[in-house]
């Protein structure tokens, strides 16, 4: 496991050990964890969000939530979730409702009855009596291979999109909403900023990251590794990790679920039988009873390295 991996994971512990409830754990998560990328850097033009540096009392309110997180759970609902963007997109509607910052949220925007235009992820007071949009991302991407585009080689675990695929769409379509005609019949008021507010994980070869203009020096960061190679990393406790605990570190007040190096390897052998698809697994060690994060990577199958570069080719190619 890389260090700085590692070294995110020890200082969320240190930090917000003491919260118990998962979904405060995860807002936690979303409200402090570092930028994916830099706003600063000239390649973004100035439309990256950043939360920067928030006040003490936001602490204090995440610690009392804990202790009562009966609004939050309310907020969320009794759906269950299976898009983990839409879950993270809810807590963080939560955090604007909760601060007055919320002017609407998944406001839709038609052309026509059966012509959706897009959708707004957040409308916010922007102090100068207009609104900012802020479309919200929270991505978990794996560096693999040559691309057109450098941030074209961050790709997804399912290689269904790339952290360049991305921001395009949200530069050239999702951020120009506000402009639209049909957008003018349901804002309240004018659009006057649209930035992106990205957070994620970026996941390296190895867990050997590397420094790359336009993402954040401080970004969450993990390794991955091909099923064969499992018996070759260093840790030897595991838990492999639900889609709806891919945000936070991990930590339970148990040891269920806990693997060895070669249960692991075993389990995702079978996995990887009827569904090739990358897990993502956090490596853990005992800590009050319970089993903490200590780092995370995504195991792939052994053909995924042949896939996602098969995929990279394809998308080299002119149409």
């Amino acid at each position: 496991m890389a260090g700085p991996a590692e070294n995110y994971q020890a200082g969320f512990e240190r930090r917000w050990g003491q919260l118990a409830q998962p979904q405060v754990r995860a807002l936690a998560w979303l409200l402090h964890a570092p930028d994916l990328l830099d706003p600063a850097d000239p390649h973004w033009e100035g439309k990256i969000a950043t939360l920067g540096e928030l006040p003490a009392a936001v602490d204090e309110w995440l610690l009392r939530l804990d202790s009562n997180p009966a609004p939050l759970l309310e907020a969320l609902g009794t759906r269950n979730y299976t898009r983990l963007g839409l879950y993270a997109e809810k807590l963080m509607a939560f955090y604007f409702q909760e601060h007055g910052l919320l002017v609407a949220h998944g406001l839709q925007v038609r052309a026509s009855r059966n012509d959706t235009v897009g959708e707004f992820d957040f409308l916010l007071d922007h102090g100068d009596g207009g609104l900012e949009h802020i479309e919200f991302a929270t991505k978990f991407y794996l560096l693999e291979g040559e691309a057109a585009s450098r941030f074209d080689t961050f790709v997804g675990p399912n290689l269904a999109d790339s952290l360049g695929a991305k921001m395009r769409k949200i530069f050239e379509r999702q951020l120009a909403l506000g402009t639209h005609p049909a957008a003018q019949a349901v804002l309240p008021r004018p659009v006057t900023r649209a930035r992106a507010l990205v957070k994620g994980w970026l996941f390296y070869p190895g867990g050997a990251g590397q420094a790359m203009e336009g993402i954040s020096g401080q970004h969450c960061r993990g390794f991955w590794c091909a099923l064969d190679d499992v018996a070759a990393l260093e840790p030897d406790a595991f838990v492999i990790l639900p889609r709806l605990q891919w945000l936070a570190p991990f930590r339970s007040l148990d040891d269920a679920g806990l693997l060895s190096r070669e249960q692991l390897q075993a389990t995702l052998a079978d996995k990887f039988g009827t569904v090739p698809m990358p897990v993502l697994v956090a490596s853990v060690r005992a800590a009050a009873g319970g089993l903490v994060e200590t780092g995370r990577g995504f195991i792939v199958p052994n053909d995924w390295r042949v896939r996602a570069a098969f995929r990279q080719q394809m998308i080299r190619q002119p149409a």
